[in-house]
């Protein structure tokens, strides 16, 4: 067998190796990085138990609740439940009012459709 023909035996046996990507099945084009990007947050802030619980507090009652309530539902310290409901207002399911030394929260007016589905599903 002369140089030329092992090269060539040699090439076509990395080739075959080789697997081909996107042979098997067309795929959709991936989702821009700011809608992976956004919808992971979310479900970060969602995924905690104490999070999902006080977000379906707060779906439940027509007035907003005060941090001071979550502590007793929870028995969690402030500081607990205040991270907890920092979480959540960074991702943009609730907001937040200051009455005196407390402050109370609602949902966010507008709930992206990930959140509401989450929430109607509990």
């Amino acid at each position: 067998m002369g140089i030329m023909n092992a090269w060539t035996t040699m090439t076509e046996l990395q080739m075959a190796a080789t697997r081909v990507k996107g042979c098997c099945q067309e795929l959709a084009d991936p989702l821009p990085a700011r809608v992976v990007d956004d919808a992971a947050a979310l479900l970060r802030a969602l995924a905690d138990p104490t999070r999902l619980q006080m977000l379906a507090m707060l779906a439940k009652t027509s007035e907003p609740i005060c941090v001071c309530d979550f502590t007793a539902a929870f028995d969690l310290g402030q500081p607990t439940v205040s991270h907890h409901l920092g979480k959540l207002r960074d991702a943009g399911l609730v907001t937040s009012a200051r009455q005196g030394i407390w402050a109370f929260y609602a949902l966010a007016p507008r709930l992206p459709a990930l959140a509401d589905a989450v929430l109607a599903a509990l």
